[in-house]
């Protein structure tokens, strides 16, 4: 018999340098920054055997078809990164303020793995003893199966890396795409704590040539702790500009005082490119075009999907999209302007018309330099929505079928939100508004016999591979995207108002019938087809719904969230722990499941790391504000 749980959120608001996993290291036995800064992020190989440019849905022994949440290549290869986190003035746009790097830049440098291939990354901490800011590095949207104290996430699987100290985090590439990694402590994202990375295999059409991850991110004269106090009681600020991979400009190009400048990049005539397009803002919601040229999207998030055209994609925060652009408009224009165009219909931004890269076209025996373009932009709809989910099909899919026979968990998670007596903001899921403890973690002395009722905004799934359907609703007209740690998940619906288990709104994705899930004891749901999308965000509309369901295959504590970064640190999240006996196997050193490998040194190494934070928390008196996530 088939096993489901489901549960219902509602949301609105009112007015240590080691290759053990998790060893830390004190800076007497670390390397120095000038050591880790000797270390260049190395390149990738060539690629997998068979993917050429007209072959690109082979890979080795493997292919597109090769079903990757059951098979991963065996490479053989260990990939090891150095990063290194400190302070510096910066000037992205050409005006200078306060900002975090990675290894001196902004964003962090792109990290480039092959499918199938152990990583290890080395984080230090190198910011001064005066800033008293830990830091941690999450993957986005990588499963981490069974490697959950690798997932990064202060207060739910470790405590923050302190100052002057270095973590080691070592996973498996068992997925393959574009994604992005980042900090997961309060809002130090989005002061500069982030990068891309690429882990190549097969693609769902050719091209000729990866120009590698294009990024957005907002950006302001302010930093997000300058602007965080504004949020904290009056809402989300708006910010003044936007970035394309870490540059762009304020004002106007002409202007004999600019000294910002346009991310740029050449075609030429005739090839194939595939840009990994990446939203890493904070609080916009991006449209991504390129004048006069069609996208071929060829996946989303860390899922190959069935190739489809567009003018345009929508990316809510967090998610990705791959696309093919072919350079076939020399005869129009030398050079066009390549767009991000904030979506104010949910994002506030007094820049959206200038956030522009150039795309020129170049000649092999006549190369040109990039001009200003003169293009016109695409007519688009300002909306905040998703890609239309008939686009979004996965090239292996994922069947889905609940029927009213099916014993099921069912648990109605209500949410508010309000003013606390500070008068601050706070979002609310499941009447829980998540406030994180930096030095006891959910992981740190994890029992599956005891209690985590002292754990924050904690939901336990109570048996293994079980299908859990998630319904989240709002009542406020504002999108929220909403990310999942540990799990592709199918999004079953997808609507405004509320959903009462039919397929009647007009952005549902569902197919079939269902029973009336606040009444009933069972579902129909039948996705036999595998036709819905999967993926690690999806946004849930203003005054609507997202469902979404996913198996309890992965044990571990798991954040869900909303990757706004104002309303994380506001409270908008709560963990998902599932299959608690078999995180205790892992922490304790034993394999288990189908791990495959003693993962022996979580549980010693998370408990290092905590006590080398709670050391340096006494010893400083650290603040603890936010979410604590």
């Amino acid at each position: 018999m088939r096993r489901y749980l489901l549960y219902t959120l509602c949301c609105f608001i009112l007015p240590a340098i080691s290759t053990t996993p998790g060893f830390l290291h004190p800076p007497d036995v670390s390397p120095s920054r000038g050591s880790l800064l000797k270390h260049p992020v190395p390149p990738v190989s060539s690629a997998c055997a068979g993917n050429t440019p007209t072959t690109r849905h082979q890979w080795c022994e493997h292919d597109l078809y090769t079903d990757y949440t059951k098979t991963t290549p065996e490479t053989g290869v260990t990939r090891e990164f150095w990063l290194d986190i400190d302070q510096a003035t910066l000037a992205p746009d050409g005006r200078s303020r306060w900002d975090l790097t990675i290894n001196g830049s902004l964003p962090g440098p792109t990290l480039e793995v092959n499918w199938g291939d152990e990583v290890v990354i080395h984080l230090r901490n190198s910011l001064p003893n005066t800033v008293h800011n830990g830091t941690s590095l999450h993957i986005h949207g990588l499963r981490q199966h069974y490697t959950n104290p690798m997932d990064g996430v202060v207060s739910v699987t470790q405590c923050p890396v302190p100052p002057g100290y270095t973590m080691t985090y070592r996973w498996r590439a068992t997925q393959y795409g574009t994604t992005w990694y980042h900090s997961h402590i309060g809002l130090q994202t989005w002061e500069g704590v982030y990068g891309g990375l690429i882990i190549h295999g097969p693609a769902s059409s050719n091209y000729d040539e990866d120009k590698g991850v294009i990024q957005l991110s907002d950006w302001d004269i302010n930093t997000v702790d300058q602007l965080w106090h504004g949020a904290e009681t009056v809402g989300s600020p708006v910010l003044d500009n936007a970035l394309i991979n870490g540059v762009n400009v304020f004002g106007n190009d002409s202007d004999p005082s600019q000294t910002g400048y346009r991310f740029n990049t050449s075609f030429t005539p005739g090839k194939s490119y595939r840009l990994r397009v990446t939203n890493v803002a904070c609080d916009t919601h991006f449209k991504f075009s390129i004048d006069h040229h069609i996208l071929t999207v060829i996946a989303m998030d860390l899922v190959p999907i069935q190739p489809y055209n567009t003018t345009a994609v929508s990316l809510a925060i967090g998610q990705r999209y791959d696309v093919i652009v072919h350079a076939d408009q020399a005869s129009t224009a030398k050079s066009f302007w390549l767009r991000a165009v904030p979506q104010l219909s949910c994002s506030a931004n007094s820049n959206a018309d200038n956030i522009r890269g150039i795309i020129y076209y170049t000649h092999t025996d006549k190369p040109n330099q990039p001009t200003l373009p003169t293009t016109a932009a695409y007519n688009l709809t300002d909306t905040c929505e998703d890609e239309p989910a008939s686009n979004l099909t996965p090239i292996i899919s994922t069947p889905l079928i609940l029927t009213a026979e099916d014993s099921f968990y069912n648990e109605t998670l209500s949410a508010t939100a309000a003013l606390t007596s500070h008068t601050v903001y706070r979002w609310y899921l499941n009447s829980t508004s998540m406030q994180g403890k930096w030095a006891q973690p959910t992981l740190r002395n994890f029992s599956a016999e005891s209690s985590i009722a002292d754990k924050p905004a904690v939901i336990a799934i109570p048996q293994a591979d079980l299908w859990v359907l998630v319904v989240i609703e709002t009542s406020m007209d504002i999108a929220h995207p909403i990310h999942l740690h540990g799990h592709d998940f199918l999004v079953v619906a997808q609507g405004y108002g509320s959903w009462d288990g039919s397929t009647s709104t007009s952005k549902s994705y569902a197919k079939s019938t269902a029973r009336d899930q606040g009444t009933s004891t069972g579902l129909n749901l039948d996705f036999a087809a595998g036709a819905l999308p999967k993926r690690d965000t999806a946004l849930l509309p203003g005054m609507g719904y997202l469902v979404l369901a996913f198996r309890s295959d992965n044990p571990g504590a798991w954040l869900m969230h909303c990757h706004i970064g104002w309303h994380l640190d506001q409270g908008f999240a709560l963990q998902f722990v599932e299959r608690g006996e078999e995180i205790e196997g892992f922490l304790g050193g034993r394999a288990v499941g189908g791990a495959g490998a003693d993962w022996r040194g979580f549980g010693d190494g998370l408990e290092r790391n905590c006590r080398a934070w709670d050391l340096y928390h006494r010893g400083n008196n650290v603040l603890e504000d936010g979410a604590g996530i």
